[in-house]
């Protein structure tokens, strides 16, 4: 009974530890992912901002192409008046085209830069949904109406360097046929593929648009087979675990 006291005071020491204790994990662990979200926060900032640099430099550069020929390509005086009417009109809309989208990215990114990632007043993808996605979309669009037009300043350009020349014809039609052929490719695959995907957003569908219904049908069903062989070999082996106990 003498010692009753002691323990006593023992065990109150020991839960005064232990809530301690716990106090200081509860306020690491609060630490720990206060630290992870400003990581995933930087870690989303820069990849949306990868993504709009890319695109600006595209844009930048394929405007300067096009400007450059613009300014630098022979004319005589004697073109007929469609077609220098055509070729300016198609190289002034890439230019224009590639000059928005790259306008809107540069104007998203050092948006997105001034982000504060660590207070986070708002969550970033609601930053994102709410301020950029529409302008994003809008430069997507803008970049693809581009790069179809700026094929086009490219078929136009060989009947505007070569006329004059004995050969015209020929070398004209040569360099019209790559850039239809280069057209062509673009608008069957590049952008059918992944034109409708980026501009998706969350809607976007995860598929190879070129797949047949049938071949993605045909994929759903192996992987939920597949899924329901796992959860079936699971439950034979606890079973087998369960009779060998």
């Amino acid at each position: 009974m003498m010692f009753a006291p002691l323990t006593t005071g023992m065990n109150v020491a020991d839960m005064a530890w232990e809530v301690k204790c716990r106090e200081e994990d509860m306020k690491q662990r609060a630490l720990e992912n206060e630290r992870r979200a400003i990581d995933d926060a930087r870690r989303s900032v820069d990849e949306k901002a990868q993504q709009l640099k890319a695109i600006s430099h595209l844009s930048a550069l394929i405007a300067g192409f096009a400007m450059v020929v613009m300014v630098e390509v022979q004319i005589d005086d004697d073109i007929d008046a469609v077609l220098l009417s055509i070729f300016g009109l198609t190289t002034a809309a890439v230019i224009g085209f590639m000059l928005i989208a790259m306008l809107n990215c540069t104007m998203m990114l050092v948006a997105i830069l001034r982000y504060n990632c660590v207070t986070r007043d708002v969550p970033f993808q609601d930053f994102w949904r709410m301020r950029c996605e529409e302008d994003f979309i809008f430069a997507l669009r803008c970049f693809n109406r581009g790069v179809p037009l700026f094929l086009c300043t490219l078929a136009e350009l060989g009947w505007v360097t070569y006329h004059g020349h004995g050969s015209r014809v020929v070398a004209a039609s040569i360099v019209t046929g790559v850039a239809v052929v280069t057209l062509g490719l673009w608008m069957l695959h590049t952008d059918r593929k992944w034109g409708d995907f980026l501009l998706g957003g969350s809607t976007a569908k995860l598929y190879d648009p070129g797949l047949r219904d049938e071949t993605i049908e045909a994929a759903r069903q192996n992987s939920e087979r597949a899924a329901a062989g796992g959860r079936g070999t699971r439950g034979s082996w606890g079973g087998i675990k369960r009779r060998s106990g």
